[in-house]
């Protein structure tokens, strides 16, 4: 009997497996894609547009909805012909002060990668018409702890000053948390 019990828990733990990798693995044919907005306007060109001084305001909301913290944020980039230099210094709602730097290389007329201090890797980014969609895992301290987090990071250019991001935090694909940015250029 005993052995009958533990055969059935194995069995129930590889199950549980197999439906946990099929949640995760399960992708979406009609998810959107960088290509899908090749032939709209206005085009965002990343390093024109992140070249010069940047404000932001956004808000990051949890997995059910709530927003959870506010900030502002200052950009500025460099662009010297073959990578841009994006400094970002974040300042949060509850006082804390976040700096990034970016170095984003474009390697064509639509693919980008990126890197930074707490990215893990490189960032891949496509650039087609008014979208651009920003790949990467962000190291992002949590509880004293540095947990790795994917984003998919999507800006929308409206017009010459502003533009809008969206970015779907994952967690062994689940989501735990969006983040929504308002872009605009001085």
């Amino acid at each position: 009997m005993k052995q009958l019990i533990r055969h059935m828990r194995f069995i129930n733990q590889i199950l549980l497996i197999i439906l946990l990798f099929l949640i995760t693995s399960c992708t979406n044919k009609n998810a959107m894609k960088p290509e899908d907005f090749k032939d709209k306007k206005p085009r965002l060109i990343i390093e024109e547009y992140l070249s010069g001084n940047v404000k932001a305001w956004g808000v990051l909301q949890n997995r059910s909805g709530k927003v959870t913290r506010q900030f502002s944020a200052d950009l500025n980039g460099t662009w010297d012909g073959s990578q841009l230099i994006l400094k970002e210094k974040f300042n949060w709602d509850d006082g804390e002060i976040q700096y990034r730097e970016w170095t984003i290389k474009k390697i064509d007329k639509h693919k980008y990668e990126g890197t930074a201090g707490d990215v893990v890797g490189k960032a891949i980014g496509y650039s087609y018409g008014p979208a651009f969609k920003f790949e990467y895992v962000l190291l992002v301290p949590v509880k004293g702890k540095e947990l790795k987090i994917t984003f998919d990071d999507w800006i929308f250019k409206q017009d010459d000053r502003v533009a809008i991001n969206r970015a779907t935090m994952t967690k062994f694909g689940f989501k735990v948390a969006e983040l929504t940015v308002v872009f605009v250029k001085d």
